[in-house]
């Protein structure tokens, strides 16, 4: 890993009205609209959407982390974040988050500390631990 601090660099450009484009050097574009529920059109990535993938592919690749390094062997892992948008004393915020994460794992392995590393997962991942909104995981070790 890089030594501290890391910076990302992230342009968007648009017209008055269409697509937003979104790009970083050394990435495709990324085209971006509102979502429905702000009167856009659908089929694009929002930033809400955004947000919410970033919690789940964070959660994914802290959990590679953690269990790499605690060297523990694990079959797949899939991941489904819910994001709650309100507004709250008249500012829209999201106000939670809840990771539903699914491991599956060798037969034999040890549950509880699969529940562990996926707790730990959750606690040191970058993205959650930088908004102020509740974040919450509800963990299934299943065996395949």
């Amino acid at each position: 890993m890089h030594p501290y601090p890391h910076t990302y660099t992230v342009s968007a450009a648009a017209q008055a009205a269409g697509e937003v484009t979104l790009g970083s050097t050394g990435l495709a574009d990324l085209p971006s609209m509102p979502p429905p529920e702000f009167d856009g059109p659908g089929g694009y990535w929002s930033p809400e959407t955004l947000l919410t993938a970033a919690v789940a592919d964070c959660f994914v690749l802290s959990f590679r982390a953690v269990s790499r390094a605690s060297k523990f062997d694990w079959n797949g892992l899939s991941v489904s974040v819910e994001a709650v948008l309100e507004r709250v004393d008249g500012v829209t915020r999201f106000t939670g988050f809840t990771t539903r994460a699914r491991l599956a794992v060798a037969a034999g392995t040890d549950a509880g500390r699969a529940r562990t590393l996926l707790e730990k997962a959750e606690k040191v991942c970058l993205i959650t631990n930088s908004l102020s909104a509740e974040s919450h995981l509800k963990a299934e070790v299943v065996t395949s």
